[in-house]
């Protein structure tokens, strides 16, 4: 059984697997609706890039900075997020984070800068980066483990709305209002996410949570911020080499005095002993080569309609809900498929698929059909997703009760470096085909190019799942090798 909080009635756990079972879709519901408010954000802002790089005077290829901006954001204040919860409770803390997400909402409507839309991205980060991982968290300790593949996808079922509503909400509002509407849309789900919380999310933590790594924050934090940033400006070239070099080095410092600060702290901010946990590892390692190909599809994708193809900003948006489309259609079939192949062979063998149809994206061209695209987008959403919810279950198989927190805040930290990482290998890339062509605007062969790069990252993520037995998760899933062949 996962952890339940101490102060959990006693009757709760007698009150038989039908009352469990609706609690536990209720939480995953609750924390679907902030899961939510952050796809659809994120979403929106990659179709409306264009039309807000040409209202700042900005090269829409460097918009990205304000996916990245936000993204890294979440990496810095993630890894406090677990402690958060434990100390404060989960309502409390969920609650602000659903509030400053809304509040940075709001400022990035009223952005009249590119650095103005920055700092407000970086505020939404603060807010997303406990909203996710703490309302996880709650759902982890709620539920009973043969319970958790359904309630993970459950989780992320009205979340794939996001994607599915974001590109054409974007496109309509760029094309007949304005691109500052698609940050009101956060404004009523923040309001509704805060009443929600408030009402059914329960206020469990961890007894006895220790202090908080000060230290550790602040040297994980530099460490991150360091490197991000040195890896996308020096791939980019919009600063100095210099400078890029001097950041770059001062995060790897920084990570490397991390490492020995928690080798010798009894409760590290970010516990990397975790990762000797077979289960652990293979999810982070093969589930963030995976996020850094699949991370990179959203910024790269509307990029390719737009400028590649010349469309408008509400097409490209209605083509690119395909993949969440797809995603969507899956879940139903997610328990099935665990429990009939198992983790290890899933996460192989469909994670092998999920690479190819990214790579499938870079043989896009003007004169493909609209059906043969939407085909391999529909496709490719579909093996997305249940590859998604393989990797976000297994990781928490084998983790101790005690150590949920933990777990939580490393996992939801390295998922979001492996994105951040996405969207600048993708950019990286296309800068790297236009500067050796000698072009300064991108064309189609150059998304080509970036589209295969993060594919083949992608493809090495399948092989990872080979580092754990056969038989891993089976009593999440309920697979029984024998019984599989």
């Amino acid at each position: 059984m996962i952890d339940r909080p101490d102060s959990a009635p006693a009757a709760a756990e007698a009150s038989g697997p039908r009352r469990r079972l609706g609690a536990t879709q209720l939480t995953a519901l609750i924390v679907a609706c902030a899961l939510f408010m952050q796809t659809l954000d994120g979403t929106v802002i990659a179709t409306a890039l264009p039309a807000m790089a040409h209202a700042f005077g900005a090269d829409p290829v460097h918009m990205n900075v304000a996916l990245t901006s936000y993204l890294l954001s979440l990496a810095v204040f993630i890894p406090a997020s677990g402690w958060m919860a434990d100390r404060f409770g989960a309502r409390t803390v969920f609650r602000a984070a659903i509030g400053i997400f809304t509040l940075g909402s709001l400022l990035c409507g009223m952005a009249d800068s590119l650095a103005f839309l920055v700092a407000a991205r970086v505020l939404q980060g603060m807010g997303g980066a406990m909203m996710v991982p703490v309302g996880r968290l709650v759902l982890l300790r709620t539920a009973a483990k043969h319970e958790l593949v359904g309630a993970m996808a459950l989780l992320s079922t009205p979340a794939l709305l996001g994607p599915v509503l974001g590109p054409p909400l974007g496109g309509f509002f760029v094309t007949y209002l304005s691109w500052r509407w698609i940050f009101g849309i956060n404004l009523p789900i923040g309001v509704l996410g805060v009443v929600l919380v408030t009402l059914f999310v329960p206020d469990v933590r961890q007894p006895g949570a220790a202090r908080l790594d000060g230290l550790g924050m602040a040297l994980s934090g530099v460490a991150l911020a360091g490197m991000m940033f040195g890896f996308e400006t020096t791939a980019r070239g919009v600063v100095p080499v210099w400078l890029s070099l001097s950041v770059l080095a001062a995060g790897l410092l920084a990570a490397a005095l991390y490492v020995r600060h928690a080798r010798h702290h009894p409760a590290p901010l970010i516990d990397m002993s975790l990762m000797r946990i077979p289960t652990f590892m293979v999810s982070v390692v093969g589930g963030s080569l995976f996020r850094v190909g699949i991370g990179a599809a959203p910024f790269l994708l509307p990029l390719m309609l737009q400028l590649g193809f010349g469309d408008s900003p509400l097409r490209s948006g209605f083509i690119s809900i395909a993949s969440s489309a797809g995603a969507i259609v899956m879940k139903p079939a997610t328990t099935w498929a665990l429990r009939w192949f198992g983790f290890r062979d899933t996460l192989l063998v469909n994670g092998v698929l999920s690479a190819l149809t990214l790579i499938l994206c870079a043989a896009f061209r003007p004169a493909w059909p609209l059906a043969a695209i939407y085909a391999v987008l529909l496709i490719g959403g579909f093996f997305r997703s249940l590859q998604f919810t393989a990797y976000n279950t297994i990781a928490y198989a084998d983790i101790p009760p005690a150590r949920m927190s933990a777990a939580t805040s490393l996992y939801a930290t390295l998922q979001q470096v492996s994105l951040t990482m996405g969207v600048t290998a993708g950019a990286a890339s296309l800068e790297a085909t236009m500067a050796l062509a000698g072009r300064g605007a991108p064309i189609v062969s150059d998304f080509a190019t970036a589209f295969t790069v993060v594919g083949v990252v992608a493809l090495f993520a399948g092989p990872v799942s080979w580092l754990m037995p056969r038989h891993a998760g089976a009593e999440l899933s309920g697979h029984r090798v024998a019984e599989a062949g």
